[in-house]
């Protein structure tokens, strides 16, 4: 199958809201060699799936903006350089990450020992992560960067301009909130040399690059910003500053920076004003919530879902369709419940209707669950060969069946090609995590193990002997059956004709199976445990 769309139908095909976007971007900033698009956070704890809701929103964008054949730049700054607020819940030895309060989180260390700091710990698990879903961007570290210097020209201008600033953050302030005019505001903070904590108040700017201040530890110097690592911008500044410095022209934010008068409306006064640069196209992403989890999710609380447990449960082209089938700004919550099924059940019938198995209502839905379902690719590519489809239920039932044993899953299905097998490897293990970690305590109905310990269930003896039967007259045949209800009504002629209802009869060979009342559908179910196992398991009645 071909990659690209017909003509006719390419306008339609490239109208998905990250489609619009770049257009948009293209529009109002005109023809660029470049075009860089944005994204950051603080690593002050586990990076979740909120803020994944950034970073896919600006892939989609990226990958439309090169749908057009455009160059594209995607960075990803790790505010590695922000104070240490909080200690998380979900980290080890919370007593010793309670003595780095206030320092910078690059200077925390990682009480798990993993990794060299507590910032280098949250921005390792998100790296090594995306590049599973098809994510690539450059990342930057403004520790690093701001450690050597790099920013001093841009500290220089905020600092000589602080009262142009403080207009900017009064602008969208009500009378209660504006600072006054002999209230002292400084655009930066400064992590005392002696104690590495920012409890520092700054006492005095020559105008130039020296810069006085006093810690509560009781240290005071003057410092030179070219060549002093402990000074930063506060976050309203150093956010337009690094607009400019790095040429930012698309960059969302969520919902509560987005808000009219909020601040990416004050940053961009203060970009134009202090940076002259314009402040980049955004767009407002919603929250991402969990159902079981009250509330939005918090790196500082620890109460959050990490794209690796996503990835455990969705494989990685139907996370990417939940992102790209929802519009950013709707808040929508992610299930590891019954909707994991729903889920995979949509994502396979956009599957269906873009390789023409199904057929779409018209040309318009065509293109749209086509160009939805090539933004969900890791690659952007529609595979030339049709994955093979399975329902998740389904592969659940093989995995319990077959113990977790997902080869054996594979060669029980018997027609798999071999270009199919890596992407149908991941949705089973996919399912099998599903089925041991979430179904137990959300779907225990759909959870059961093939009974191994040979012991025989007493049945009353009209039971008994239907059990028998179907041991003896219904499994020998059942390679014979071309269809599970074949198999099903063998079951119900077996009950009749021994004056049990057919409840009777399944819920007995449940519990000889599975010791369970009930399961899969049970002609289907025994077709797929195949005959020799059930020899076996039956043979003591």
């Amino acid at each position: 199958m071909k990659n690209e769309t017909n003509d006719n139908c390419e306008k339609l095909y490239l109208s998905h809201w990250a489609d619009v976007m770049a257009d948009k971007i293209i529009r109002e900033r005109g023809e660029l060699d470049l075009y860089t698009c944005a994204s950051g956070i603080t690593p002050s704890g586990t990076v979740h799936l909120g803020n994944f809701r950034e970073i896919i929103t600006v892939d989609l964008v990226v990958r439309a903006l090169k749908a057009r054949g455009k160059n594209v730049r995607f960075i990803y700054s790790w505010d590695d350089y922000d104070v240490f607020r909080k200690v998380p819940l979900n980290m080890p030895n919370p007593e010793i990450l309670e003595n780095y309060l206030r320092f910078p989180i690059t200077l925390v260390p990682d009480t798990t020992g993993r990794n060299e700091n507590y910032a280098r710990h949250h921005e390792v698990d998100i790296e090594k992560e995306l590049p599973r879903v098809g994510i690539y961007p450059e990342f930057l570290y403004q520790a690093e960067r701001y450690r050597v210097n790099r920013y001093a020209e841009g500290m220089k201008k905020a600092l000589q301009k602080k009262d142009v600033i403080k207009d900017c953050l009064n602008e969208y302030r009500d009378e209660q909130h504006k600072m006054k005019a002999d209230d002292v505001y400084w655009p930066a903070s400064i992590f005392c040399s002696k104690c590495n904590k920012d409890t520092t108040e700054i006492t005095g700017y020559d105008g130039e690059y020296g810069v006085s201040y006093k810690c509560e530890c009781g240290c005071e110097e003057t410092v030179d910003i070219r060549n002093f690592a402990g000074i930063k911008l506060g976050w309203r500044v150093d956010w337009p500053m690094r607009w400019n410095e790095e040429k930012v022209v698309f960059e969302p934010g969520g919902k509560d920076h987005i808000s009219p008068g909020g601040s990416y409306d004050t940053a961009k006064l203060v970009s134009k004003r202090i940076y002259d640069w314009d402040a980049p196209i955004t767009m407002r992403y919603d929250f991402v919530n969990v159902k079981g989890i009250a509330g939005k999710m918090s790196s500082s609380s620890g109460r959050v879902i990490a794209l690796p447990d996503a990835l455990a449960v969705y494989q990685a082209e139907v996370l990417r369709y939940i992102f790209a089938g929802t519009r950013p700004n709707t808040e929508f919550a992610i299930g590891f419940d019954l909707d994991v099924l729903k889920v995979y059940e949509d994502y396979d019938k956009t599957e269906r209707i873009v390789y023409g198995i199904d057929k779409a209502k018209n040309e318009e839905q065509f293109c749209k669950e086509k160009r939805i379902y090539v933004l969900s690719q890791i690659d952007g590519k529609i595979p030339e060969t049709m994955p093979y489809q399975i329902t998740f239920r389904m592969l659940t039932t093989l995995l319990q069946t077959y113990s977790g044993d997902i080869d054996a899953v594979i060669n029980s299905l018997g027609d798999v090609k071999p270009e199919q097998v890596e992407r149908l490897r991941r949705r089973a293990e996919c399912a099998w995590s599903w089925i041991t970690l979430y179904a137990p305590s959300c779907a225990p109905d759909f959870c059961f193990s093939i009974r191994t310990d040979s012991a025989k269930i007493d049945f009353e003896g009209t039971v008994s002997k239907a059990i028998c039967r179907v041991r003896d007259e219904v499994v020998p045949r059942l390679e014979t059956f071309e269809t599970d209800k074949d198999c099903q009504q063998a079951l119900y002629d077996v009950a009749t004709s021994e004056g049990l209802e057919a409840k009777q009869l399944f819920t007995a060979l449940y519990k000889a199976l599975i010791d369970k009342e009930q399961g899969p559908r049970l002609g289907g179910f025994l077709r797929i445990i195949g005959k020799e196992r059930l020899s076996t398991i039956l043979s003591v009645y």
